[in-house]
């Protein structure tokens, strides 16, 4: 899928949260996520990050996917995601992850206070088990994402911030 770089701007309101197991490709997690925002009729354009869990954003695939799609990676702790409402928690993914949701929740955590589920979790169809999910939120005004810890995931340089 060739890469839309998106254009900074208040348009860009959607956060693309992802689960995936380990070792998972960014081939199969940027098609995913293409696949989730056509579906929904919404642009690729508009994503302004992709959000996981912290056990999870040193992996490969998922640096080079949010790469690949132009937008920063972002982390939240299990404890946070843990905190954060979502309409399908997973207790396989609670006894894996240490939180009920990765997908959704980091989705909400990372699109802000009032956001709301524009998409929720769907999972990665390669003829095999998923090996990724994600869901897609979208913010309900400007968000400040450095209200929880994260870490921002980039392609050359990876930085702490802590609250």
């Amino acid at each position: 899928m060739p890469a839309e770089r998106a254009v900074p701007g208040p348009e860009r309101d959607l956060v693309v949260g992802v689960g995936a197991r380990p070792g998972v490709p960014a081939g199969e997690l940027t098609a995913l996520v293409g696949a989730v925002l056509a579906e929904a009729g919404l642009p690729l354009s508009a994503v302004r990050a992709l959000a996981t869990v912290d056990a999870r954003a040193r992996e490969p695939g998922l640096r080079d996917a949010a790469a690949l799609l132009g937008v920063e990676l972002l982390a939240y702790p299990a404890a946070v995601l843990a905190t954060v409402p979502v309409p399908h928690p997973s207790g396989a993914v609670l006894a894996a992850a240490g939180t009920p949701s990765v997908a959704e929740a980091a989705a909400l955590a990372a699109a802000g206070p009032g956001a709301t589920l524009a998409v929720p979790k769907r999972k990665s169809a390669d003829g095999g088990a998923a090996r990724a999910t994600c869901a897609v939120a979208r913010r309900a005004a400007p968000h400040d994402s450095s209200t929880h810890q994260t870490v921002r995931t980039h392609p050359t340089r990876t930085h702490e911030e802590t609250p």
